[in-house]
């Protein structure tokens, strides 16, 4: 069993000075924390893998593709492999727990 908390992982993370702390790498999939503050923007490409995003904490927008949706604690949103996507317009620091699927290279 591997067991994680929140406030931990976000104390890494900080500490690791970087938004993204990857704390969980299995054979078909890996888990990390990725982090926007309010206003900022996100540099992301797409990736070669399938995604699924749970909100912790915050406020934003994200576009998928062509589709646009608010997201906030307790939003669920699946980005296929390949597909552009953007969180933005950040109006509360975003804390979010990334599924990639097989795991990210």
């Amino acid at each position: 069993m591997k067991a994680f908390r929140l406030d931990e992982l976000e104390a890494e993370r900080a500490a690791n000075e970087g938004a993204y702390l990857q704390f969980l790498r299995e054979r078909n999939m890996s888990v990390g924390l990725y982090a926007l503050n309010a206003g900022e923007h996100d540099p992301q490409k797409p990736h070669n893998q399938d995604e699924v995003y749970f909100v912790v904490s915050g406020r934003a927008s994200i576009t998928v593709g062509m589709e646009t949706t608010e997201v906030a604690r307790g939003s669920v949103v699946y980005v296929p492999a390949g597909v552009a996507h953007k969180f933005h317009h950040i109006s509360e620091d975003l804390r979010v727990l990334v599924v990639f699927s097989p795991p990210e290279a």
